[in-house]
């Protein structure tokens, strides 16, 4: 196994990885648990020739696994929705492709396992007044309990310039954790981030955002931060890196108050970023480049129905007969 991972180093992010290490850990435990032709044997245990014993039957059982398992050791509940199912299948899939086109197995029975069908979602995005409540709101700290006001003098000018920034970049939560302080260029207006699976770009912003951020530096110079994180941009109050949970928590707790019906992630804010500039330029090429998608169809998807809205309101203008 530890060849499969150098084997795909090259061609993929750490995160990607971890996530198909745990993936394929899930994988190898329904088959040591599940599959009687691996009774009796330890995860540690398997090798290539258990591999050359997998049918796709076994796959297909797997997926069905997947809907609903108990971790043997906390007895926990899981669940897997058609995304869930189908990344741990890429996982298995990558595995038994890096080891069929290596001579390895005599097949790969991932291939003739199909994807599960994604059910498109409707994309929960922040409108135009809501985005404004919500910068209001971290500027303030008004709503906010009486515990977490104890903390928003401290915080406000580093989680108003991540917010900011989310919102006027559409940058992903794990670019954003990755910031240094010299990725930023004021005088072009851009920020140096890493985007999946390593590639580096320039993220240009507006005035809001370059104000905002610039606002946090001058509190974020003075602060001594712990070894090794001397270079992060956005610290904790415990001098060290923000993590990819505290953006997500630091962001549900401002929007909590700003809509109830809508549960806003910093994904919702990219999708809030991608919907305004497509609504902006009706160029879902550019769209597709500053969200860094490798699939313009991504991107399409997701905003397909920004642009039947533009359709529409554009159908209604014209008149065929004189008022």
């Amino acid at each position: 196994m530890p060849d499969f991972f150098r084997g795909i180093s090259e061609t993929t992010s750490a995160r990607t990885r971890i996530g198909y290490a745990y993936d394929l850990m899930i994988f190898f435990r329904f088959l040591t648990e599940e599959r009687p032709s691996f009774t009796g044997k330890r995860i540690a245990d398997l090798t290539l020739g258990d591999l050359k014993n997998v049918a796709a039957r076994d796959i297909e059982m797997f997926m069905e696994f997947l809907s609903y398992y108990k971790k043997t050791e906390t007895n926990a509940e899981h669940h897997n929705e058609e995304c869930g199912k189908s990344r741990k299948l890429s996982a298995v899939r990558s595995m038994f492709a890096y080891f069929y086109k290596r001579g390895y197995l005599p097949a790969n029975p991932s291939q003739l396992v199909d994807f599960p069908k994604i059910h498109e979602k409707a994309i929960t995005r922040l409108e135009i007044n809501e985005v404004a409540k919500l910068l209001d709101t971290v500027e303030s700290g008004d709503d906010l309990s009486e515990n977490q006001q104890k903390y928003h003098k401290f915080t406000k000018n580093r989680d108003l310039a991540i917010i900011t920034l989310l919102l006027g970049t559409g940058m992903r939560v794990s670019e954003c954790v990755g910031i240094d302080i010299n990725h930023i260029d004021f005088d072009m207006s851009g920020i140096k981030v890493t985007r999946k699976g390593g590639n580096e770009t320039i993220l240009y912003f507006g005035e809001e955002v370059g104000d905002a951020i610039g606002m946090y530096l001058e509190e974020r110079v003075k602060v001594d931060a712990l070894p090794g994180h001397e270079n992060a941009l956005f610290l904790s109050m415990q001098k060290r890196r923000l993590t990819d949970r505290a953006i997500q928590n630091l962001v549900k707790k401002y929007s909590s108050i700003v809509t109830r019906l809508k549960n806003i992630s910093p994904h919702k804010l990219r999708s809030t970023f991608g919907t305004t500039l497509y609504r902006e330029t009706g160029d879902i090429y550019l769209v597709a480049d500053i969200l860094g998608h490798a699939d313009v169809n991504t991107t399409r998807r997701h905003y397909a129905e920004v642009g039947e809205e533009q359709r529409r309101k554009a159908a209604k203008n014209v008149r065929l007969r004189k008022d």
